[in-house]
């Protein structure tokens, strides 16, 4: 009797700590894909699909702006200052931001909360949350 409640209690806990293991969660890539205004601000950040631009290996390629800071889409040059490379594997983003000096490209990984056709939730590595939703320029 006492064997097979240890064992009832073992397989218990067992059961237990499976069911607390996180999960990992899958976005999909094209929903990614637009143009995204962050909440609250005039910044925009645009990703691209392969066959809007180049694909560098693993990634594909981005820009960012913002209309407070007096910069507009057409400002940037092209895969300098703004340009950034993109990969959505699960729930993580990362950005390798690049720079017109043909420096070292600026790492910035975020990971997705929330990410659909309209909206999409980014917690930084500072653990700020951004929210953004998907728009339509004209």
């Amino acid at each position: 009797m006492k064997k097979s409640l240890k064992w009832t209690l073992l397989l218990g806990v067992i059961i237990a700590l499976a069911s607390c293991q996180q999960q990992s969660v899958n976005f999909s890539e094209s929903d990614l894909y637009g143009t995204w205004q962050e909440d609250g601000t005039e910044a925009y950040v645009r990703f691209l699909t392969a066959a809007e631009d180049t694909i560098d290996g693993e990634y594909k390629f981005g820009y960012e702006w913002d209309l407070k800071e007096d910069v507009k889409p057409e400002d940037l040059v092209y895969h300098g200052n703004g340009w950034f490379k993109w990969k959505l594997v699960e729930a993580e983003l990362t950005e390798l931001h690049l720079m017109d000096n043909q420096g070292a490209p600026i790492p910035k990984i975020y990971t997705v909360s929330k990410l659909t056709s309209t909206e999409m939730l980014l917690k930084d590595s500072y653990k700020r949350e951004h929210s953004f939703n998907k728009v339509v320029l004209k």
